[in-house]
């Protein structure tokens, strides 16, 4: 098949999206499919023989300079216009607008492939691909909403003003989500990666459960167990550090407490906004000195700092899957996990592979860190039981040979089938600017 797999962001190493792009697309390269990436940036790092097309935006939440001024020079058409007014207005425009971009890159390419797989860009564009008669097929790997509630709920410890203020940001801040919607129940066929977020998509987003089919996400070989001994005391977390969603306040209060009483350090795989809430919180609790920070690491040197650690926890108030606990579980490290979410489906039976906790409760996250580090026989059987369910359970191979069988399923009910192989056409990239006149969508304004 020739697949062109879309996304409106695919930063490589964290969040999610741009691992599942690498590891999906190498895999269906290798089971003999073409796959050609369209993404916006940040771009995706790819393997030999998987073609990347950049799908140009403003880069507005670039690092270092996230919400940054645009000169005018840089506006190339309406897009970037509206683009750039969403996020003046506290809005969040990548999904709609890398969705008006791909309907014009696309526009004199239709041909070229069989099936258009979305990666959660859920934007009114990806329905005009379909009615231009390129089937699609979409990845939801959670509903956003859950992100929504975690950082309203988080507004209620400030005074009533701020709170009015913050509200009413994070609320236009996810306003992209009533598009996702409208868009999410009319696709055809929606793949997620566990029965937690199919429950909720098909609760959040109103979608028929029959169109919805789970396919857990893998782990790439490079995660194994250490070759060198773990640091004595040493805890890992990997999560964005200022987003409430992710637990880190719980993870920090709890490591203060054992912190009085123990030598431990904690290594926490995230870059923390310069003075924003985590580095707060750790100075209120007098920790500077014993947390620290990394971030932009090569597969490498994540795979060295998993395998370092004595424990590892995630202490998440949601996930969808949760692909760094596998990951952590692939590298023998155990595990103290919040019951949130798809986690419990990630570790299995409770003390196996990890200890589960009660999200948020961070006497509960203090007792289960404290005892599994009294316990460093049973640290090395959950991380032995761990590594056999990852192998047992999160191939890549088969992630990949599920959802090329469900594009099939998908071709099936458009009444076609996958071209013959051939030499693809030569991406261009930039992206143009417009469509061209012959295209499917030349009579729809795509902006």
């Amino acid at each position: 098949m020739r697949i062109a797999l879309l996304s409106y962001r695919s930063k490589p190493h964290c969040g999610g999206q741009g691992v599942y792009l690498r590891h999906l697309s190498r895999e269906l390269v290798a089971l003999g499919h073409e796959v050609e990436v369209f993404s916006g940036q940040p771009y995706p790092e790819l393997d030999e023989g998987v073609r990347l097309t950049k799908v140009p935006s403003l880069d507005l939440y670039r690092e270092p300079d996230p919400f940054r001024m645009v000169w005018p020079w840089e506006f190339r058409d309406l897009i970037d216009i509206e683009e750039f007014l969403t996020m003046c207005t506290a809005g969040f425009p990548e999904p709609k607008t890398f969705s008006k971009r791909i309907v014009r890159v696309l526009a004199d390419r239709i041909g070229d492939f069989d099936i258009a797989h979305d990666n959660q860009v859920l934007g009114y564009g990806m329905l005009e691909l379909e009615k231009a008669g390129l089937p699609l097929i979409t990845t939801i790997h959670h509903p956003i909403t859950f992100d929504r509630r975690v950082d309203l709920a988080a507004t209620r410890e400030l005074g009533w003003f701020r709170r009015a203020r913050r509200q009413f940001s994070v609320r236009r801040w996810y306003g992209f989500l009533r598009m996702q919607g409208k868009v999410a129940r009319q696709l055809r066929k929606i793949l997620t990666v566990s029965d937690s977020s199919k429950r909720d998509i098909a609760a959040d987003f109103g979608v028929d459960p029959d169109r919805l089919q789970v396919i857990p996400l893998g782990v790439d070989d490079v995660f194994v167990p250490p070759s060198k001994p773990r640091v004595p005391g040493r805890l890992v977390a990997m999560a964005s550090a200022d987003s409430p969603m992710k637990g880190i306040a719980t993870l920090l209060e709890a490591f203060a407490k054992l912190r009085t009483e123990r030598d431990v350090e904690l290594l926490l795989v995230s870059k923390p906004t310069a003075g924003g809430r985590t580095e707060q919180l750790i100075d209120k609790l007098g920790i500077a000195d014993s947390v620290s920070f990394v971030h932009g690491v090569s597969d490498a040197e994540l795979v060295e700092i998993m395998g370092s650690a004595e424990l590892a926890c995630v202490p998440s108030l949601y996930e969808g899957f949760s692909l760094p606990t596998a990951e952590l579980m692939a590298c023998e490290t155990p595990l103290v996990v919040s019951r949130a979410g798809a986690i419990p489906e990630v570790v299995g039976p409770d003390g196996e592979c990890a200890d589960l906790v009660t999200p948020g409760d961070v006497g509960e996250l203090t007792h289960a860190i404290a005892a599994l580090l009294d316990d460093p026989e049973r640290r090395a059987r959950m991380g032995a039981a761990g590594r056999r369910r990852v192998l047992e359970r999160f191939s890549w191979r088969a992630v990949a040979v599920a959802t090329a069988a469900a594009y099939e399923e998908v071709l099936a009910a458009h009444g076609r089938t996958p071209a013959s192989a051939s030499a693809p056409s030569t991406p261009s990239s930039p992206a143009p600017s417009s469509p061209a006149p012959s295209s499917p969508f030349a009579e729809k304004d795509p902006a």
